[in-house]
């Protein structure tokens, strides 16, 4: 009991390796937990990034009570000797008042949760960790219709939370809104092709019908907006120079967006050819493709 007395005695009186000691510590502690929740997967679910970023925020809120409590008594002295120059040390900290609050605004609003796709200025991504000075996503390059990673991963300070609107992506994980259009530059009547068209249309895209109709229903339901229903939509008007421009918007799985486009494009350009290309034409075009096969 004693040595006990004598240690912490000890400590209290050389409060720079106490201090050293409670980080230390929690280092440790921190890690040990974060080896226990990744485990030896190769990829981390949503549950344990989740779990992993409140240990990290539980560790750093842990390690600045105990030194709060440790320094207290310098902490008040300090505190009355720059009061003259409070002023003068909000504005230099600014920046991190500002994330701090923006940490604080983010929670009371629950705009977002790790795992949302989320769009902040013009940056795209999946929210990866969020503590409270930054939010960390792994971008996706959602302004060119790819819905695909990036590979990088981007930090955003919390306070952009004030100065840009912050977008829940969430819903667009499983299924999309993916808009798309194909320039012609002749200027013909396109409406004979579009019954034809939405036939393919619907061809390619039977196999995921049912459910994109309950999902679009679940997200009207949930967002309590009337958003366009989930049957695909395909529309015509023209540019200024003459070209007619034909729009298309799916309601579709994420991952197989890029695909149907393409097979879309396709589609459109098939019956392009054979309604309105001359016939001689076709033939032409037809041999000179079979004599390249034969070339190679």
């Amino acid at each position: 009991m004693e040595n006990l007395h004598l240690i912490t005695d000890f400590l209290l009186t050389n409060k720079f390796i106490f201090t050293l000691l409670i980080i230390g510590l929690v280092v440790i502690v921190r890690k040990f937990v974060l080896f226990k929740i990744r485990g030896d997967v190769a990829f981390v679910t949503e549950k344990q990034r989740s779990w992993m970023s409140r240990t990290k925020n539980g560790a750093f809120a842990i390690t600045v009570f105990l030194l709060f409590v440790l320094w207290k008594s310098e902490i008040n002295q300090f505190a009355l000797s720059v009061t003259a120059i409070a002023v003068a040390i909000v504005v230099a900290s600014k920046e991190i008042i500002l994330c701090f609050t923006g940490s604080i605004q983010r929670a009371s609003s629950r705009s977002f949760r790790i795992g949302d796709w989320i769009e902040v200025g013009k940056l795209c991504g999946e929210v990866i960790e969020h503590n409270m000075m930054a939010t960390v996503i792994q971008e996706i390059d959602l302004h060119h219709g790819q819905y695909n990673y990036t590979g990088k991963t981007a930090t955003l300070p919390n306070s952009m939370f004030f100065t840009y609107p912050v977008k829940n992506l969430n819903f667009m994980k499983r299924y999309v809104f993916h808009n798309f259009s194909i320039v012609v530059a002749e200027f013909v009547n396109l409406y004979p092709l579009l019954p034809d068209m939405i036939a393919k249309i619907e061809e390619h895209c039977h196999y995921f019908s049912e459910v994109a109709t309950r999902y679009n229903a679940m997200i009207e339901k949930h967002a309590g907006v009337d958003l366009p229903g989930a049957e695909p939509h395909v529309h015509i008007n023209s540019t200024p120079t003459g070209e007619q421009v034909v729009h298309f918007m799916l309601f579709c799985p994420t991952d197989k967006a890029n695909h149907l486009e393409q097979k879309i494009r396709q589609d459109f350009m098939v019956l392009y050819e054979n309604k309105f290309k001359p016939k001689e034409e076709r033939v032409e075009w037809g041999l000179q493709e079979h004599n390249v096969e034969i070339q190679n």
